[in-house]
């Protein structure tokens, strides 16, 4: 007998498990100190993953862990996010100022004058960048996210782990919408935190507090998805009365009141975009969940027309939804100040086309382009992410159709529908307001594009168990034979 062979097989996931947690208590950290939107809050937040992913490294090259199936089915998002970094390198990079003049015209015309009225020399090197230390700034702050994306990808090895991360983000945003709406009913400051008007919790602006909310409540409504019935499960009449009593009365009625506690807050916010995206995406991504689950999409229906009955028709008009109407009402488009830094940025994009004036030098730029009159305000990004994104989300939310429309699980099928929710939401979010520039936001919005990817990898590595790693946990027993003598013989004790 070869006992060698028999020996389990050490499982390589449980090394990272603490890992695993670290980052967690790391997601729920981030929007606590103003959405880390700070410039020590956001170096602490890059700390923190830096560090995560050198320690994953050390226990890889340990041979105590390695790449999963996620990793390996998101490699063209990962090309696509490396050429990003590859970019805004390129933009801080000295070059020659020849070189400049012909890749960007405007920014070698303004280091000219800017070394003439200096030193009365021409400069001979010179960077893409009209603010170079902005941009390494941006660009340390992208490295940071995409090994967010990473870590997130191989330390999510399972539906358990799926679904720790889920659940913790959500309860972590029911506590901060808590506090908000304590915060702005109670008026009363609370430590660093001042009361205002408008629901803003831990967050310096009540915008990015939504956003921060529509991505956790695509969460929310995901988890929910994910405890549906199987969708080629068939179920009478009496089981679906008892799965929808114990959906309205058991364990899921307290992620239902975290979902009104989310909503209630958003609407608090008074954000008006962040309520339109959320509301917008809702049936969006509804539709499609609808669609997808083609062999049951009744529970589905129900869920969403429930969470729009509820929500849009009790909860808004006890927490003010007619104030967001309002503001809706007396905004006048062309007046708004985000509008007209839009308009103008045009101009913005006419002098820099194609390689643009460096990562995070918006606010060392646009003063030469601003209105002073119609647009008094400073402003540190265009308030516009589509003007400034670089990576495309199509390969993740194609992914997540890929997920909705397979005959997967629930948890992974509710994951994607999470994913193109929040992505939904925080994209038509973001033609208005700079959420993505928020570092607590970034960093959820990475977890929205893992979503897909690990729906789909996750499952074929707790199946596929090649032979030779089976221990007797992972070995499904036998039925015993009854059969009697029939069986006895050469096949019986082989």
């Amino acid at each position: 007998m070869n006992t060698a062979a028999s020996q389990p097989t050490p499982d390589l996931g449980s090394s990272d498990r603490w890992l695993f947690y670290a980052l967690v208590a790391l997601l729920v950290w981030a929007p606590l100190p103003l959405g880390s939107n700070r410039p020590w809050s956001q170096a602490l937040l890059e700390v923190g993953i830096f560090a995560l992913a050198g320690l994953w490294l050390s226990l890889a090259l340990c041979g105590r862990v390695g790449p999963t199936a996620a990793w390996s089915r998101a490699r063209w998002l990962l090309i696509a996010l490396i050429g990003w970094l590859l970019y805004g390198l390129l933009q801080v990079l000295p070059l020659p100022h020849a070189w400049l003049t012909v890749l960007s015209p405007m920014a070698a015309q303004q280091w000219l004058e800017t070394a003439l009225a200096l030193t009365g020399d021409r400069p001979t090197y010179a960077t893409l960048s009209l603010d170079p230390h902005a941009s390494l700034v941006a660009w340390r702050l992208g490295l940071a996210l995409i090994s967010l994306f990473l870590l997130i990808l191989v330390l999510v090895r399972s539906r358990r782990r799926l679904r720790v991360l889920a659940s913790t983000l959500v309860l972590a945003a029911v506590v901060q919408a808590m506090l908000a709406s304590w915060l702005m009913l109670s008026g009363e400051p609370f430590l660093f935190i001042a009361a205002t008007g408008r629901a803003h919790g831990t967050f310096a602006n009540p915008n990015h507090l939504a956003g921060f909310l529509e991505m956790t409540i695509a969460l929310g409504i995901g988890l929910l998805i994910a405890d549906l019935a199987q969708p080629n499960q068939r179920l009478t009449w009496r089981q679906r009365l008892r799965a929808w009593t114990r959906t309205l009365l058991g364990s899921k009625a307290r992620l239902r009141i975290y979902l009104a506690i989310l909503v209630s807050t958003l609407v608090m916010t008074a954000s008006r975009m962040g309520n339109t995206a959320f509301f917008t995406s809702l049936v969006i991504a509804g539709l499609i969940g609808v669609l997808s689950f083609r062999h049951s999409p009744r529970p589905v229906l129900i869920l969403l027309f429930s969470l729009v009955l509820v929500d849009l028709l009790i909860l808004g008009s006890w927490f003010g939804l007619d104030r967001v109407r309002e503001r809706l009402e007396q905004t006048v488009l062309t007046e708004d100040a985000r509008y007209q830094i839009g308009v103008r940025a045009t101009r913005y994009l006419e002098d820099y086309p194609w390689l643009g004036s460096g990562g995070g030098s918006f606010a060392s730029v646009y003063p030469a382009y601003r209105n002073a009159e119609s647009i008094p305000l400073h402003f540190a990004h265009a308030e516009n992410d589509l003007l400034e994104l670089v990576a495309s989300v199509a390969l993740s939310l194609g992914a997540a159709l890929r997920v909705l429309w397979s005959p997967r699980d629930t948890l992974s099928r509710g994951m994607a529908f999470a994913s193109l929710m929040g992505i939904t939401a925080i994209l038509i979010h973001s033609t208005a307001d700079a959420n993505l520039h928020i570092p607590a936001n970034a960093a959820l919005f990475m977890v929205l594009l893992a979503l897909p990817w690990l729906g789909l990898a996750i499952g074929h590595e707790e199946t596929r168990i090649p032979p030779k790693q089976r221990s007797p946990l992972t070995e499904v027993p036998r039925r015993p034979d009854i059969r009697g003598p029939q069986s006895s013989g050469p096949a019986a004790t082989a």
